[in-house]
């Protein structure tokens, strides 16, 4: 079992930046692929960023170059850097743990999520 605590959301202006931490409980989190979504209202829930257990990073193509995801395993915690905002970014965004079965991450395990505006 895996308890998840998001943080660090807020209010910017476009072209900003903020920075999301998630506080994971658990004595095997190292061994866990983690991903951060979004989800704005009247839209579906998107992946933003995922880490895997190596530490390797997979992106879209709608944060690619400004968000980054990392992770560390002696704190665990996972950061989302999101930086040049833009009011598309608005959104609940939630951290969530899994394990990688067959190319992908499948997650159980999810936060409350915290909320992130952007306002132009």
């Amino acid at each position: 079992q895996v308890q998840l605590v998001e943080s660090g959301g807020g209010s910017v202006q476009a072209g900003g930046s903020l920075r999301l931490s998630c506080a994971a409980s658990g004595h095997t989190y190292s061994s866990y692929c983690m991903g951060w979504f979004r989800q704005a209202p009247g839209k579906e829930r998107e992946g933003v960023a995922t880490i895997k257990s190596d530490g390797s990073t997979i992106y879209p193509d709608s944060v690619k170059g400004r968000f980054t995801i990392s992770r560390d395993n002696a704190k665990n915690t996972l950061t989302l850097q999101m930086n040049s905002l833009k009011p598309e970014d608005t959104a609940m965004y939630y951290c969530a743990a899994g394990r990688w079965y067959g190319g992908r991450c499948a997650y159980p395990y999810w936060g409350q999520g915290t909320q992130v505006t952007v306002s132009s």
